[in-house]
């Protein structure tokens, strides 16, 4: 495979994780969101990588293999975490409710915007250990990206299933633009008493077309987004100071344990290594978001042990930077693709090391929290590779 190196082991053997696979189950969504399915309809330049991709045309819309045969894989990874991915997956709550009865799977997690959680039974819903349910913030915010009336829809179902004994991890997941003051936004998440979000990831839409000669990102990251992210950093350890909490902030949490730990970190996603995606017709990719690219699939369910797996690693530029032990490359689908020419690419970094910085420079605060036994250690322990991208 061209300019791509990859290296089939055991992976089980020879790293100390466990894997973990996005479902895809629907192409389909019930939403068109103005940063993801509404630009479908812009007339947008793409970039040389993403014209000279391959993806396969014929790919099912909805998951189009025997059931049993998604098992008969499962089954041969006693740890294994399955994600339900889409689209949105909660069109086809039916197949979500027959995979979490029947399948050998102990762990689920779901991507999904929430708005049909009430389609599956409250038993299975219990099931979860985890839920990322997109939100971008208040009311105003999340119904301009995403629709009229999506966010009150959205919070009367999280109230629900609070109701009725939810107990797992419910990360909001935010998509920040440049009308998202970072700020104010996430403040708003982590305080506002309607919630019962216990964590909250954001990701920027720095989007996968080259579309930045209609933005305004580079003034929205300069005034907005980076200085946000110092003062965020400050509000976190200043919490932890008054509380002893740490709350569980990803794009902060991961990152500062590892800086605590003095660990180095491939792809925070997990992509690619630990964190595999199962098309709608059981061919096997690196990353959830990679639909289709059949270049780059290491499998078939039919055919592969899900611990044998080949590795899909991150190359080109990535692979010198100075904080490539931090960041991991930041995002794989971006690293094959090449979406952004040199100065777009300048400014997406520029916010990854703005976050480096931010957090460095807030580490000897957090040391001197843990010496003193506010915080503690495993205050920072959390799921790995659970949807949430880490590096915003």
């Amino acid at each position: 495979m061209p300019g791509m190196a990859f290296m089939i082991l055991k992976i089980s053997l020879l790293l100390d994780i466990c894997m973990y696979f996005h479902l895809v189950l629907t192409d389909n969504c019930n939403l068109c969101c103005k940063y993801c399915r509404g630009k479908a309809f812009e007339d947008l330049e793409v970039s040389d990588g993403e014209r000279t991709m391959v993806i396969d045309e014929n790919l099912p819309v909805d998951l189009d293999f025997e059931i049993p045969l998604l098992y008969e894989f499962l089954k041969k990874d006693p740890a294994v975490t399955l994600t339900f991915y889409g689209g949105e997956p909660l069109l086809r709550a039916d197949l979500i409710e027959q995979i979490v009865r029947e399948s050998p799977v102990k762990r689920f997690m779901m991507q999904t915007n929430g708005l049909l959680l009430d389609r599956l039974p409250t038993e299975i819903v219990n099931r979860f250990t985890t839920l990322l349910v997109s939100l971008d913030g208040g009311r105003e915010l999340t119904d301009a990206n995403r629709g009229s009336n999506v966010y009150d829809r959205v919070m009367e179902n999280i109230r629900k299933i609070r109701a009725n004994g939810y107990t797992g991890e419910l990360i909001a997941r935010m998509t920040v633009t440049e009308d998202t003051d970072i700020v104010n936004t996430v403040r708003y998440l982590a305080s506002n008493p309607d919630y019962s979000f216990s964590s909250i990831h954001w990701q920027i839409d720095a989007n996968f077309t080259r579309d930045f000669a209609l933005r305004r990102f580079t003034g929205w990251a300069n005034r907005n987004y980076n200085p946000g992210i110092r003062t965020l950093v400050r509000s976190w350890v200043d919490h932890m100071e008054t509380s002893g909490e740490v709350l569980r902030w990803y794009p902060f949490l991961d990152p500062m344990e590892d800086l605590l730990l003095e660990k180095t970190s491939r792809l925070r996603c997990g992509s690619g290594y630990a964190n595999y995606s199962i098309m709608t017709d059981g061919h096997i990719g690196p990353c959830p978001i990679m639909i289709g690219m059949s270049r780059y699939y290491v499998g078939h369910i039919s055919t592969t042990h899900p611990l044998e797996l080949a590795q899909v690693p991150v190359s080109g530029e990535c692979t010198d930077c100075h904080i490539r032990d931090f960041c991991g490359g930041r995002c794989l689908y971006s690293n094959i693709t090449m979406p952004w020419g040199k100065d777009e690419r300048q400014q997406v970094c520029g916010t990854v090391e703005n976050l480096h910085d931010a957090l460095l420079e807030a580490l000897p605060r957090v040391k001197m929290l843990l010496d003193k036994g506010t915080i503690s250690l495993g205050d920072f322990s959390h799921e790995k590779f659970n949807g949430c991208e880490i590096i915003p």
